[in-house]
């Protein structure tokens, strides 16, 4: 896609290649969401409130959800009201009745509504960091999320699964990573947008122009200009001392000596659940159950075994580092042994040590070995060699690609430097994209920097920066290709609607993994219902997630 001329004069131009540019491209594309007045919404306000004016574009998001906190549905409480809202009637009642209704949304071509735009990434294929693999984890770990979470419309995964594999997607699906990166390769083309989107393209020095935006590295000229280059870009780098063994060779899988992974979340996990079961490993974690508990911590041993097993580790490590009171009863240890034994078939005690709190003090790289000297909790002292390092205590975004400027403008903090530009999270963009999503005149931000990571909530920042760009576009007579002079539009002041005394915003959530739930799988099972909380899924990772990663 990267080798075909990109205009020179469009709308809009994207930022990212992910599934929220994707969304963002199909509505640009003139597919426009309507609520479905055959398949009633199983809220009766917001049934009767849509009746009234059907049209996705045109809604009041605040008039809209301003019942969500008191009404008898479960509405998820930390995503921005118009992702809520865009969610609840993609799936009604998805974490507790997924198939009692169908979705309330129909998608209608209006090709008077197209916006002429491009969507630019810097990944291989379309997808985002969801193409992109930085750590020696395994690309057939199942996402957190289920299937018909990680869908895009016009193209859902059910249709993607029947038309590769044949049959009927299985319940309760958790499709590995592989299965969604050639998903969401395979979108564009499916649903008629690939003619605007490109990959491999580093996009740099934008800023703002008389005509609205230029894109110096590809000579472009914009009204419009979105961000969905998301939160999830590159993993956080090693502290300066630990930087050397970030040399050591990651294919060192036959050495003797162990693999150290450095984490306390799922990119951890992922990379322990991908070790060969003979590879010894030393895992160092932060472990603070109290006040910052890992996000590992949510998950349900029937729902996502994999990771409450690597959780179970880590727990009894940090029972075992306490010393005498946290030695566990011969029967309880016997029960930890089985629990771990169809764990990549690696024995705990011989092949897995954990070493909660722990500081590493010294490092000396010889050959392809290094020698380390680490410092527990309690001040004990130990020397450990090891063979490679996977340090992965999180990922991050950039807004590297905005000149100093519109990087001030958006941060609010200018960035002095593009050799040290700064990261950003979910918690960075995340107030003002509570109180707008347009975060400057005619800029837009989607997808995981507005602070709501999973796929699920990625649909209504797409909606509100695509209502803002049709209307504004059909109502500015512009014609590109020269000095373009425009009024700066002006920025709705309630775009989203003020939160509810008691709802949407009581917390902020920096990716949305609290509303991860796992009731569905639990009724499967004949369980108890049971709720991922907020806390635990606080920062919690990337793609593993179902994350946006835009």
């Amino acid at each position: 896609m990267a080798l075909r001329p990109i205009p020179e004069h469009v709308d809009t131009v994207i930022v990212g290649n992910g599934p929220s540019a994707l969304i963002l491209s199909f509505i640009l594309h003139g597919n426009i969401p309507y609520y479905s007045h055959s398949r009633p919404h199983p809220d009766p306000i917001l049934h009767k409130k849509l009746s009234e004016s059907s049209c996705l574009l045109d809604v009041d998001v605040q008039d809209l959800t301003a019942h969500f906190a008191a009404s008898r549905l479960s509405y998820s409480t930390q995503a921005l009201p118009i992702n809520v809202l865009l969610d609840t009637l993609l799936r009604p009642l998805a974490d507790t009745d997924p198939e009692e209704y169908d979705t309330c949304l129909e998608w209608r071509l209006e090709p008077g509504r197209k916006v002429s735009h491009v969507v630019l990434g810097n990944t291989a294929q379309v997808g985002g960091q969801w193409a992109d693999n930085p750590v020696s984890a395994s690309w057939d770990i199942g996402a957190l999320s289920y299937a018909e979470m990680l869908s895009l419309p016009g193209y859902t995964f059910e249709e993607h699964y029947k038309n590769t594999r044949g049959g009927t997607l299985p319940k309760f699906h958790r499709p590995t990573r592989r299965e969604v990166a050639e998903y969401l390769a395979r979108y564009p083309e499916e649903v008629g947008i690939q003619e605007s989107v490109y990959t491999n393209l580093k996009v740099g020095d934008v800023r703002r122009v008389d005509a609205g935006f230029y894109v110096e590295s590809h000579n472009i000229i914009c009204r419009h200009l979105v961000l969905a280059s998301g939160i999830f870009s590159s993993l956080i780098p090693p502290r300066p001392s630990l930087r050397p063994l970030s040399a050591l060779p990651r294919s060192n899988a036959s050495s003797d000596a162990p693999l150290l992974v450095v984490g306390s979340g799922f990119t951890a996990a992922d990379v322990i659940i991908s070790t060969p079961a003979h590879r010894k490993i030393i895992h160092i974690f932060k472990w603070d159950p109290e006040s910052r508990p890992s996000p590992l911590r949510a998950c349900h041993l029937r729902a996502y075994p994999e990771y409450a097993r690597v959780y179970r580790r880590m727990k009894l490590a940090a029972k075992q580092s306490l010393g005498p009171r946290g030695v566990s009863s011969p029967l309880t240890r016997r029960k930890s042994d089985q629990f771990f034994e169809d764990v990549a078939g690696r024995d705990r005690d011989h092949f897995y040590e954990g070493l909660p709190n722990t500081y590493i003090k010294e490092v000396a790289v010889s050959g392809d070995t290094a020698h380390l000297s680490l410092e527990t909790g309690d001040g004990t002292m130990l020397q450990r060699e090891i063979s490679s390092m996977e340090y992965v205590i999180g990922r991050r975004g950039s807004l590297a690609y905005l000149n100093n400027s519109l990087a001030e403008a958006i941060l609010g903090t200018p960035d002095e430097t593009k050799d040290h530009p700064p990261a950003i999270s979910g918690r960075t963009l995340r107030s003002r994209s509570e109180s707008n999503l347009e975060l400057a005149p005619d800029i837009f931000v989607t997808g995981s920097l507005t602070g709501d990571s999973l796929i699920r909530f990625a649909y209504g920042s797409c909606v509100f920066a695509a209502r803002e760009i049709i209307r504004r576009t059909k109502a500015a007579a512009v014609t590109f290709g020269g000095t373009v002079h425009t009024e700066t539009a002006s920025i709705p002041t309630d775009p989203l609607g003020d939160p509810p005394e008691s709802g949407h915003h009581d917390f902020i959530s920096t990716n949305g993994h609290s509303d991860l739930h796992v009731d569905r799988a639990m009724r499967s099972l004949s369980m108890d219902r049971e709720i991922s909380t907020c806390e635990p899924w606080r920062e919690s990772g990337w793609w593993a997630g179902g994350c946006i990663l835009s």
